[in-house]
Protein backbone atom coordinates (compact mmCIF):
# COMPACT_ATOMS: atom_id res chain seq x y z
CA UNK A 1 0.00 0.00 0.00
CA UNK A 2 1.47 3.08 -0.87
CA UNK A 3 1.83 5.02 2.24
CA UNK A 4 0.51 8.69 0.97
CA UNK A 5 -2.62 6.71 0.41
CA UNK A 6 -5.87 8.37 1.78
CA UNK A 7 -8.07 5.97 3.62
CA UNK A 8 -11.84 6.05 1.47
CA UNK A 9 -14.68 3.41 1.75
CA UNK A 10 -16.20 2.42 -1.06
CA UNK A 11 -20.61 0.72 -1.61
CA UNK A 12 -20.22 -0.73 -5.42
CA UNK A 13 -24.08 -0.77 -4.50
CA UNK A 14 -27.56 -2.22 -6.90
CA UNK A 15 -28.52 -2.20 -10.13
CA UNK A 16 -25.73 -0.44 -12.38
CA UNK A 17 -24.20 0.35 -9.23
CA UNK A 18 -21.04 -2.16 -9.35
CA UNK A 19 -20.64 -1.73 -13.24
CA UNK A 20 -20.53 2.01 -13.07
CA UNK A 21 -17.80 1.82 -9.85
CA UNK A 22 -15.87 -0.46 -11.50
CA UNK A 23 -14.91 1.91 -14.60
CA UNK A 24 -14.42 5.10 -11.69
CA UNK A 25 -12.15 3.12 -10.00
CA UNK A 26 -10.58 2.32 -12.62
CA UNK A 27 -9.93 5.96 -14.12
CA UNK A 28 -8.84 7.38 -10.60
CA UNK A 29 -6.08 4.02 -10.77
CA UNK A 30 -5.23 5.41 -14.06
CA UNK A 31 -4.89 8.62 -13.15
CA UNK A 32 -2.51 8.30 -10.43
CA UNK A 33 -5.18 8.44 -7.51
CA UNK A 34 -3.51 8.12 -3.76
CA UNK A 35 -6.18 5.99 -2.41
CA UNK A 36 -6.25 3.36 0.57
CA UNK A 37 -9.61 1.25 -0.49
CA UNK A 38 -12.27 -0.42 2.30
CA UNK A 39 -15.64 -1.89 0.30
CA UNK A 40 -18.65 -2.28 2.36
CA UNK A 41 -21.63 -3.71 1.65
CA UNK A 42 -25.00 -1.72 1.55
CA UNK A 43 -28.42 -1.54 -0.34
CA UNK A 44 -30.88 -4.18 -1.46
CA UNK A 45 -28.86 -7.35 -0.43
CA UNK A 46 -28.39 -5.65 3.33
CA UNK A 47 -32.07 -4.91 3.22
CA UNK A 48 -33.19 -8.46 2.30
CA UNK A 49 -30.63 -9.70 5.55
CA UNK A 50 -33.27 -7.75 8.10
CA UNK A 51 -31.58 -3.80 8.66
CA UNK A 52 -34.15 -1.77 7.48
CA UNK A 53 -31.66 1.08 7.13
CA UNK A 54 -29.91 -1.09 4.41
CA UNK A 55 -26.47 -1.09 6.29
CA UNK A 56 -24.54 -3.06 8.97
CA UNK A 57 -22.69 -1.79 12.03
CA UNK A 58 -19.59 -2.82 10.78
CA UNK A 59 -20.11 -0.62 7.75
CA UNK A 60 -20.94 1.88 10.37
CA UNK A 61 -17.47 1.20 11.59
CA UNK A 62 -15.84 2.08 8.52
CA UNK A 63 -17.82 5.29 7.32
CA UNK A 64 -16.71 6.41 10.75
CA UNK A 65 -12.99 5.39 10.52
CA UNK A 66 -12.34 6.46 7.08
CA UNK A 67 -15.27 9.67 7.04
CA UNK A 68 -14.89 9.94 2.96
CA UNK A 69 -17.54 7.86 1.41
CA UNK A 70 -17.72 6.86 -2.49
CA UNK A 71 -21.35 5.07 -3.24
CA UNK A 72 -22.57 3.83 -6.26
CA UNK A 73 -26.29 4.04 -6.15
CA UNK A 74 -28.76 1.46 -4.15
CA UNK A 75 -32.08 -0.06 -4.25
CA UNK A 76 -34.21 0.77 -1.50
CA UNK A 77 -37.11 -1.99 -1.67
CA UNK A 78 -40.67 -0.89 -2.22
CA UNK A 79 -43.15 -1.16 0.89
CA UNK A 80 -43.36 0.45 4.10
CA UNK A 81 -40.82 -0.23 6.70
CA UNK A 82 -37.26 0.79 4.63
CA UNK A 83 -35.23 3.81 5.25
CA UNK A 84 -33.61 5.68 2.75
CA UNK A 85 -29.98 5.25 2.64
CA UNK A 86 -28.84 8.12 1.52
CA UNK A 87 -31.06 10.36 4.26
CA UNK A 88 -30.10 7.87 7.15
CA UNK A 89 -25.96 7.94 6.08
CA UNK A 90 -26.49 12.23 5.66
CA UNK A 91 -28.06 12.53 8.72
CA UNK A 92 -26.89 10.19 10.91
CA UNK A 93 -23.02 11.47 10.06
CA UNK A 94 -24.49 15.24 9.91
CA UNK A 95 -23.32 16.05 6.04
CA UNK A 96 -25.27 19.21 6.14
CA UNK A 97 -24.30 20.21 2.95
CA UNK A 98 -25.47 18.66 -0.50
CA UNK A 99 -23.39 20.16 -3.43
CA UNK A 100 -24.25 19.85 -7.11
CA UNK A 101 -22.12 21.21 -9.79
CA UNK A 102 -24.63 21.60 -13.07
CA UNK A 103 -22.80 21.88 -16.53
CA UNK A 104 -24.01 22.20 -20.22
CA UNK A 105 -20.67 20.53 -22.65
CA UNK A 106 -22.43 22.02 -25.56
CA UNK A 107 -22.01 20.98 -28.57
CA UNK A 108 -21.36 17.59 -27.67
CA UNK A 109 -24.28 17.38 -25.44
CA UNK A 110 -27.60 18.46 -26.55
CA UNK A 111 -28.86 21.17 -24.15
CA UNK A 112 -31.01 24.07 -25.02
CA UNK A 113 -28.53 26.07 -22.41
CA UNK A 114 -25.37 26.12 -23.79
CA UNK A 115 -23.71 27.78 -21.48
CA UNK A 116 -25.03 27.07 -18.33
CA UNK A 117 -22.55 26.60 -15.36
CA UNK A 118 -24.51 26.53 -11.75
CA UNK A 119 -23.88 25.28 -8.83
CA UNK A 120 -26.67 24.21 -6.60
CA UNK A 121 -25.64 24.03 -2.90
CA UNK A 122 -28.37 22.22 -1.01
CA UNK A 123 -29.29 22.64 3.16
CA UNK A 124 -29.27 18.83 4.03
CA UNK A 125 -30.24 17.92 6.88
CA UNK A 126 -33.27 20.32 8.16
CA UNK A 127 -37.18 21.77 6.69
CA UNK A 128 -40.07 19.05 5.73
CA UNK A 129 -37.14 16.86 5.54
CA UNK A 130 -36.62 15.85 9.61
CA UNK A 131 -39.31 13.22 8.59
CA UNK A 132 -41.47 14.28 11.74
CA UNK A 133 -45.49 14.13 10.56
CA UNK A 134 -48.47 13.28 11.91
CA UNK A 135 -52.30 12.55 11.48
CA UNK A 136 -54.57 12.84 14.20
CA UNK A 137 -57.59 14.13 12.66
CA UNK A 138 -59.51 11.86 10.09
CA UNK A 139 -58.90 14.42 7.35
CA UNK A 140 -55.65 16.04 8.22
CA UNK A 141 -52.05 15.01 7.92
CA UNK A 142 -49.20 17.81 8.77
CA UNK A 143 -45.20 17.87 8.16
CA UNK A 144 -43.27 19.86 10.79
CA UNK A 145 -40.82 21.89 8.89
CA UNK A 146 -37.67 22.73 10.93
CA UNK A 147 -35.20 25.67 10.01
CA UNK A 148 -32.78 26.30 12.51
CA UNK A 149 -30.49 29.31 12.72
CA UNK A 150 -27.81 27.36 13.27
CA UNK A 151 -28.41 24.90 10.30
CA UNK A 152 -28.71 28.33 8.26
CA UNK A 153 -25.87 30.01 9.00
CA UNK A 154 -23.49 26.62 8.38
CA UNK A 155 -24.90 26.41 4.82
CA UNK A 156 -24.64 29.98 4.56
CA UNK A 157 -21.41 30.14 5.07
CA UNK A 158 -20.50 26.91 3.19
CA UNK A 159 -22.07 28.63 0.33
CA UNK A 160 -19.74 31.43 0.46
CA UNK A 161 -16.74 29.73 1.05
CA UNK A 162 -17.17 27.14 -1.80
CA UNK A 163 -17.62 30.17 -4.09
CA UNK A 164 -14.43 31.87 -2.55
CA UNK A 165 -12.11 28.08 -2.89
CA UNK A 166 -13.39 27.70 -6.59
CA UNK A 167 -13.83 31.45 -7.88
CA UNK A 168 -17.61 31.50 -8.08
CA UNK A 169 -18.07 35.83 -8.53
CA UNK A 170 -21.91 35.34 -7.09
CA UNK A 171 -24.21 33.39 -4.41
CA UNK A 172 -27.56 33.48 -4.60
CA UNK A 173 -30.32 32.77 -2.09
CA UNK A 174 -33.61 30.95 -2.85
CA UNK A 175 -36.53 30.82 -0.39
CA UNK A 176 -40.11 31.77 -0.16
CA UNK A 177 -40.50 33.97 2.76
CA UNK A 178 -42.95 36.20 1.29
CA UNK A 179 -45.29 33.36 2.72
CA UNK A 180 -43.11 31.45 5.21
CA UNK A 181 -42.33 34.70 7.15
CA UNK A 182 -40.63 33.19 10.10
CA UNK A 183 -38.67 29.45 8.79
CA UNK A 184 -37.82 30.59 4.80
CA UNK A 185 -37.41 34.05 6.43
CA UNK A 186 -34.98 32.75 9.18
CA UNK A 187 -33.12 31.37 6.38
CA UNK A 188 -33.07 34.49 4.13
CA UNK A 189 -32.11 37.07 7.31
CA UNK A 190 -29.27 34.89 7.86
CA UNK A 191 -28.27 34.74 4.19
CA UNK A 192 -27.74 38.09 4.46
CA UNK A 193 -26.05 38.82 7.80
CA UNK A 194 -23.39 35.93 6.42
CA UNK A 195 -23.34 37.92 2.65
CA UNK A 196 -22.00 40.80 4.18
CA UNK A 197 -19.14 39.47 5.55
CA UNK A 198 -17.63 38.63 2.03
CA UNK A 199 -17.52 41.98 0.14
CA UNK A 200 -15.79 40.24 -2.70
CA UNK A 201 -18.81 38.41 -3.76
CA UNK A 202 -22.16 39.30 -5.49
CA UNK A 203 -24.85 38.17 -3.79
CA UNK A 204 -28.61 38.47 -4.32
CA UNK A 205 -31.74 36.94 -3.23
CA UNK A 206 -35.02 35.36 -5.07
CA UNK A 207 -38.45 34.11 -4.16
CA UNK A 208 -38.16 30.78 -5.26
CA UNK A 209 -40.89 30.19 -7.51
CA UNK A 210 -39.62 32.99 -9.66
CA UNK A 211 -35.84 32.21 -9.37
CA UNK A 212 -36.77 28.39 -10.33
CA UNK A 213 -38.24 29.94 -13.73
CA UNK A 214 -35.93 32.40 -14.53
CA UNK A 215 -33.41 29.11 -13.87
CA UNK A 216 -35.00 26.99 -15.92
CA UNK A 217 -34.98 29.85 -18.96
CA UNK A 218 -32.06 31.67 -18.27
CA UNK A 219 -29.48 29.65 -15.95
CA UNK A 220 -26.34 31.25 -17.38
CA UNK A 221 -27.70 34.44 -14.71
CA UNK A 222 -26.85 32.78 -11.93
CA UNK A 223 -23.36 31.29 -10.46
CA UNK A 224 -23.85 29.13 -7.43
CA UNK A 225 -27.56 29.01 -5.55
CA UNK A 226 -28.22 28.63 -1.86
CA UNK A 227 -31.16 26.40 -0.42
CA UNK A 228 -33.07 25.06 2.18
CA UNK A 229 -33.66 21.23 1.91
CA UNK A 230 -36.64 20.12 -0.16
CA UNK A 231 -36.56 23.57 -2.73
CA UNK A 232 -32.66 22.85 -3.29
CA UNK A 233 -33.64 18.87 -3.99
CA UNK A 234 -36.01 19.75 -6.51
CA UNK A 235 -34.01 22.32 -8.03
CA UNK A 236 -31.22 20.39 -8.35
CA UNK A 237 -32.40 17.32 -10.67
CA UNK A 238 -34.25 20.15 -13.20
CA UNK A 239 -30.77 22.37 -12.95
CA UNK A 240 -28.86 18.90 -13.45
CA UNK A 241 -31.77 18.05 -16.40
CA UNK A 242 -31.37 20.94 -18.22
CA UNK A 243 -27.97 20.68 -18.68
CA UNK A 244 -28.49 17.74 -21.07
CA UNK A 245 -28.55 14.95 -18.64
CA UNK A 246 -28.80 13.96 -15.21
CA UNK A 247 -26.82 10.93 -15.55
CA UNK A 248 -23.59 13.59 -15.81
CA UNK A 249 -23.72 14.94 -12.45
CA UNK A 250 -22.09 14.37 -9.55
CA UNK A 251 -23.32 15.01 -5.61
CA UNK A 252 -20.80 15.83 -2.42
CA UNK A 253 -22.70 15.58 1.01
CA UNK A 254 -20.33 17.41 2.98
CA UNK A 255 -20.15 17.23 7.50
CA UNK A 256 -17.61 18.64 9.56
CA UNK A 257 -14.66 16.00 8.49
CA UNK A 258 -16.65 13.60 6.97
CA UNK A 259 -17.99 13.43 3.39
CA UNK A 260 -19.65 11.45 1.09
CA UNK A 261 -19.74 11.19 -2.77
CA UNK A 262 -21.98 10.04 -5.14
CA UNK A 263 -23.87 10.22 -8.75
CA UNK A 264 -27.60 12.16 -8.86
CA UNK A 265 -28.94 9.44 -10.62
CA UNK A 266 -30.61 5.82 -8.97
CA UNK A 267 -29.60 2.46 -9.54
CA UNK A 268 -31.77 1.73 -13.14
CA UNK A 269 -32.07 -2.26 -12.12
CA UNK A 270 -33.52 -2.60 -16.04
CA UNK A 271 -29.54 -1.50 -17.20
CA UNK A 272 -27.47 -3.84 -14.91
CA UNK A 273 -25.58 -6.33 -16.37
CA UNK A 274 -25.58 -5.18 -19.62
CA UNK A 275 -22.43 -2.78 -19.93
CA UNK A 276 -24.87 0.11 -21.04
CA UNK A 277 -24.59 2.32 -17.95
CA UNK A 278 -22.88 5.69 -18.15
CA UNK A 279 -20.35 6.02 -15.45
CA UNK A 280 -19.70 10.01 -15.46
CA UNK A 281 -22.29 10.78 -12.77
CA UNK A 282 -20.26 8.71 -10.04
CA UNK A 283 -16.85 9.98 -11.90
CA UNK A 284 -17.73 13.73 -11.71
CA UNK A 285 -18.75 12.33 -7.63
CA UNK A 286 -15.28 11.26 -7.37
CA UNK A 287 -13.15 13.96 -8.77
CA UNK A 288 -15.10 16.07 -6.07
CA UNK A 289 -13.67 13.63 -3.82
CA UNK A 290 -10.12 13.59 -4.83
CA UNK A 291 -10.23 17.78 -4.34
CA UNK A 292 -11.54 17.30 -0.62
CA UNK A 293 -8.74 14.72 -0.60
CA UNK A 294 -6.45 17.53 -1.32
CA UNK A 295 -5.45 15.98 -4.42
CA UNK A 296 -6.57 18.83 -7.11
CA UNK A 297 -4.16 17.77 -9.73
CA UNK A 298 -5.31 14.25 -9.56
CA UNK A 299 -8.80 15.39 -10.03
CA UNK A 300 -7.85 18.31 -12.86
CA UNK A 301 -6.29 14.95 -15.11
CA UNK A 302 -9.65 13.13 -14.29
CA UNK A 303 -11.80 15.80 -14.91
CA UNK A 304 -9.86 16.93 -18.54
CA UNK A 305 -9.75 13.03 -19.47
CA UNK A 306 -13.47 12.80 -19.48
CA UNK A 307 -13.88 16.71 -21.00
CA UNK A 308 -11.58 15.24 -23.74
CA UNK A 309 -13.60 11.33 -24.62
CA UNK A 310 -16.79 13.97 -24.42
CA UNK A 311 -15.27 16.18 -26.95
CA UNK A 312 -13.89 13.25 -28.65
CA UNK A 313 -17.49 11.91 -29.07
CA UNK A 314 -17.24 8.73 -27.25
CA UNK A 315 -20.51 8.39 -26.02
CA UNK A 316 -22.74 6.04 -23.80
CA UNK A 317 -26.42 5.26 -25.28
CA UNK A 318 -28.08 7.48 -23.20
CA UNK A 319 -26.06 11.01 -24.72
CA UNK A 320 -25.15 9.58 -28.11
CA UNK A 321 -26.53 11.12 -31.01
CA UNK A 322 -25.71 11.07 -34.49
CA UNK A 323 -25.25 14.41 -35.07
CA UNK A 324 -22.29 14.94 -32.38
CA UNK A 325 -20.89 11.30 -31.29
CA UNK A 326 -19.05 9.31 -33.01
CA UNK A 327 -18.54 6.24 -31.46
CA UNK A 328 -21.34 4.43 -29.30
CA UNK A 329 -19.65 2.57 -26.24
CA UNK A 330 -20.86 0.64 -22.97
CA UNK A 331 -19.55 1.22 -19.71
CA UNK A 332 -16.59 -0.33 -19.85
CA UNK A 333 -15.48 1.04 -23.39
CA UNK A 334 -16.07 4.46 -21.95
CA UNK A 335 -13.67 3.83 -18.52
CA UNK A 336 -10.95 2.56 -21.05
CA UNK A 337 -11.32 5.75 -23.27
CA UNK A 338 -11.13 8.21 -20.71
CA UNK A 339 -7.76 6.39 -18.82
CA UNK A 340 -6.22 6.75 -22.19
CA UNK A 341 -6.91 10.08 -22.25
CA UNK A 342 -5.02 10.75 -18.81
CA UNK A 343 -2.77 13.74 -18.85
CA UNK A 344 -5.19 15.38 -21.95
CA UNK A 345 -6.91 18.40 -22.13
CA UNK A 346 -10.47 19.00 -24.40
CA UNK A 347 -9.62 21.12 -26.86
CA UNK A 348 -13.41 23.26 -27.82
CA UNK A 349 -14.61 22.54 -24.51
CA UNK A 350 -13.00 24.47 -21.47
CA UNK A 351 -10.76 22.86 -19.60
CA UNK A 352 -10.41 22.25 -16.10
CA UNK A 353 -8.16 23.55 -13.22
CA UNK A 354 -8.12 22.87 -9.71
CA UNK A 355 -6.39 25.49 -7.30
CA UNK A 356 -3.60 23.90 -5.50
CA UNK A 357 -3.41 25.95 -2.82
CA UNK A 358 -5.74 25.58 -0.36
CA UNK A 359 -7.42 22.93 -1.54
CA UNK A 360 -9.46 20.30 0.34
CA UNK A 361 -12.20 19.94 2.80
CA UNK A 362 -13.79 23.44 3.13
CA UNK A 363 -14.08 24.20 6.90
CA UNK A 364 -16.88 26.89 8.75
CA UNK A 365 -17.85 28.11 12.16
CA UNK A 366 -20.57 28.90 12.89
CA UNK A 367 -21.64 31.74 15.75
CA UNK A 368 -22.82 30.32 18.76
CA UNK A 369 -25.98 31.37 19.74
CA UNK A 370 -27.08 33.92 22.43
CA UNK A 371 -30.02 32.96 24.67
CA UNK A 372 -32.94 35.43 24.05
CA UNK A 373 -35.46 36.85 26.83
CA UNK A 374 -38.52 34.35 26.00
CA UNK A 375 -42.11 35.25 27.59
CA UNK A 376 -45.46 33.07 26.37
CA UNK A 377 -47.88 35.41 25.67
CA UNK A 378 -50.40 32.88 24.77
CA UNK A 379 -51.19 29.22 23.52
CA UNK A 380 -52.95 28.24 20.15
CA UNK A 381 -54.77 24.35 20.91
CA UNK A 382 -55.39 22.54 17.88
CA UNK A 383 -58.61 20.48 18.10
CA UNK A 384 -60.14 17.99 16.60
CA UNK A 385 -63.72 18.56 15.92
CA UNK A 386 -65.75 17.31 12.96
CA UNK A 387 -68.65 18.58 11.60
CA UNK A 388 -68.79 21.92 13.81
CA UNK A 389 -69.68 25.56 12.56
CA UNK A 390 -66.97 27.44 13.35
CA UNK A 391 -69.60 30.19 15.31
CA UNK A 392 -70.18 26.69 17.49
CA UNK A 393 -67.03 26.72 18.28
CA UNK A 394 -66.11 29.78 19.05
CA UNK A 395 -69.41 29.60 21.53
CA UNK A 396 -67.65 26.50 23.31
CA UNK A 397 -63.83 28.22 24.03
CA UNK A 398 -65.74 31.45 25.10
CA UNK A 399 -67.06 29.18 27.98
CA UNK A 400 -64.08 27.61 28.51
CA UNK A 401 -61.81 30.77 28.73
CA UNK A 402 -61.11 32.19 32.04
CA UNK A 403 -57.80 32.10 34.99
CA UNK A 404 -56.22 34.63 32.54
CA UNK A 405 -56.46 33.05 29.17
CA UNK A 406 -59.38 34.78 26.40
CA UNK A 407 -60.56 32.64 23.05
CA UNK A 408 -59.47 35.68 20.41
CA UNK A 409 -59.28 33.59 17.20
CA UNK A 410 -60.23 30.59 15.12
CA UNK A 411 -58.46 29.23 11.72
CA UNK A 412 -58.76 26.76 9.63
CA UNK A 413 -55.64 25.55 7.66
CA UNK A 414 -54.23 28.82 8.63
CA UNK A 415 -57.45 30.86 7.49
CA UNK A 416 -59.48 32.94 10.07
CA UNK A 417 -63.21 31.52 11.01
CA UNK A 418 -64.00 32.78 13.61
CA UNK A 419 -65.15 35.46 14.55
CA UNK A 420 -66.53 37.80 11.34
CA UNK A 421 -65.53 34.50 9.48
CA UNK A 422 -66.74 34.16 5.48
CA UNK A 423 -69.44 31.03 5.23
CA UNK A 424 -67.56 30.56 2.02
CA UNK A 425 -64.75 29.31 3.47
CA UNK A 426 -64.30 25.32 3.65
CA UNK A 427 -63.53 23.73 6.72
CA UNK A 428 -62.21 20.19 7.80
CA UNK A 429 -61.97 18.87 11.04
CA UNK A 430 -58.80 20.50 12.18
CA UNK A 431 -58.59 23.95 14.37
CA UNK A 432 -56.42 26.06 15.35
CA UNK A 433 -57.62 28.23 18.77
CA UNK A 434 -55.56 31.28 19.79
CA UNK A 435 -55.89 32.07 23.62
CA UNK A 436 -54.04 34.76 24.80
CA UNK A 437 -53.79 36.76 27.79
CA UNK A 438 -56.98 38.70 29.04
CA UNK A 439 -54.74 41.46 29.99
CA UNK A 440 -52.90 42.63 26.95
CA UNK A 441 -49.11 42.38 27.57
CA UNK A 442 -49.78 40.27 30.57
CA UNK A 443 -47.16 37.06 30.37
CA UNK A 444 -48.61 33.37 30.36
CA UNK A 445 -47.83 31.03 33.11
CA UNK A 446 -47.44 26.98 32.20
CA UNK A 447 -49.58 26.69 34.72
CA UNK A 448 -52.59 28.31 32.57
CA UNK A 449 -52.05 26.37 29.52
CA UNK A 450 -52.80 23.16 31.66
CA UNK A 451 -55.41 24.84 33.36
CA UNK A 452 -56.76 25.54 30.21
CA UNK A 453 -56.69 22.04 28.39
CA UNK A 454 -58.29 20.88 31.44
CA UNK A 455 -61.38 22.69 30.99
CA UNK A 456 -61.16 21.86 27.25
CA UNK A 457 -61.37 18.64 28.24
CA UNK A 458 -64.78 18.36 30.38
CA UNK A 459 -66.39 20.90 27.41
CA UNK A 460 -65.66 17.27 25.30
CA UNK A 461 -63.20 19.17 22.88
CA UNK A 462 -60.27 16.67 21.89
CA UNK A 463 -57.55 18.70 21.76
CA UNK A 464 -54.08 17.53 19.58
CA UNK A 465 -51.57 19.71 20.21
CA UNK A 466 -50.57 22.83 21.76
CA UNK A 467 -48.15 25.28 20.44
CA UNK A 468 -47.17 27.73 22.97
CA UNK A 469 -46.72 32.08 21.54
CA UNK A 470 -43.50 33.56 22.74
CA UNK A 471 -42.31 36.92 22.58
CA UNK A 472 -38.28 36.68 21.80
CA UNK A 473 -36.20 39.95 22.89
CA UNK A 474 -39.72 41.93 22.53
CA UNK A 475 -40.66 40.66 19.05
CA UNK A 476 -43.28 38.17 18.09
CA UNK A 477 -42.49 34.90 17.16
CA UNK A 478 -45.14 33.58 15.46
CA UNK A 479 -46.90 34.21 12.57
CA UNK A 480 -50.49 35.75 12.63
CA UNK A 481 -53.52 33.92 11.16
CA UNK A 482 -54.69 34.62 7.54
CA UNK A 483 -57.02 37.50 7.92
CA UNK A 484 -56.13 38.22 11.98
Amino acid sequence: MNPAATPITVARGDGIGPEIMEATLQILEAAGARLAIEEIEIGEKVYEKGHTAGITPDAWDSLRRTKVFLKAPITTPQGGGFKSLNVTVRKTLGMYANVRPCVSYHPFVSTKHPVMDVIIVRENEEDTYAGIEHQQTDEVTQCLKLISRPGCERICRYAFEYARANNRRKVTCFSKDNIMKLTDGLFHKVFDEVAAEYSDIENEHWIVDIGAAKMAASPEVFDLIVMPNLYGDILSDVAAQITGSVGLAGSANIGDGIAMFEAIHGSAPRRAGQNLANPSGLLQGAIMMLVHLGQPEVAENVHNAWLKTIEDGIHTYDIFSEEHSKQKVGTSEFAAAVSERVGQKPQTLKSVTYRKEGSGAIEVQITPTTPAEKAIVGVDVFIHKLGIAPEDLGAKLQAVSGNGLKIKMITNRGVKVWPDGFPETFCTDHWRCRFVAETEGQPVQHTQIVSLLSRVAEADLDFIKTENLCTLNGERAYSLGQGE
